[in-house]
């Protein structure tokens, strides 16, 4: 039986793009010079800080802009607030966000059942659902379905098996 999955992982090669142009960019702008800009990489998604609430604001800025660009969606972005780090530092959040938690997946699954015209079995599989149907056509329909409403979290289809 002809199946997919459906995921929401970032393209991990061009979000690191995204940071490298976006702290060249911190390293070429006069308005950064001397202010300690800087995006850490860490092990959930980035770390930004600067000497100032407004600055760490312009690097948000920045990343996002770079995201945009790379035509990578905002939604597996996740800013928390700035927050004094000590001393005249200041430092925010990012997460990345990967994979569909639980209450996504449930109600992902929910809004494929509740759309009668499609015959397809939605199944959740850890951090992906997995969308099995009789004929290819129904899958391309549902991925048009899904395409079509806007969900919390950008959702990418893989794994396509005839």
């Amino acid at each position: 039986m002809p199946s997919f999955d459906i995921m929401s992982e970032p393209d991990m090669h061009e979000v690191k793009n995204a940071v490298d142009q976006a702290e060249r960019e911190l390293s070429q702008r006069y308005d950064f010079k001397g202010t300690n800009a800087s995006i850490k990489t860490t092990e959930d998604g980035f770390e930004l800080s600067a000497n100032s609430e407004d600055k760490v604001k312009a690097i948000w800025e920045v990343l996002r802009d770079k995201f945009v660009k790379r035509k990578l969606s905002l939604k597996f972005l996740d800013g928390k607030d700035v927050v004094a780090a000590g001393g005249s530092t200041y430092k925010q959040t990012v997460l990345l966000r990967k994979g569909i938690d639980k209450e996504n997946a449930k109600s992902l699954v929910q809004f494929i059942k509740g759309e009668k015209n499609l015959k397809v079995t939605p199944s959740i599989q850890g951090e992906t659902v997995r969308v099995t149907g009789k004929k290819k056509d129904e899958l391309q329909e549902v991925m048009a379905v899904l395409r079509a409403k806007d969900f919390p979290l950008e959702l990418v289809f893989s794994n396509f098996r005839d």
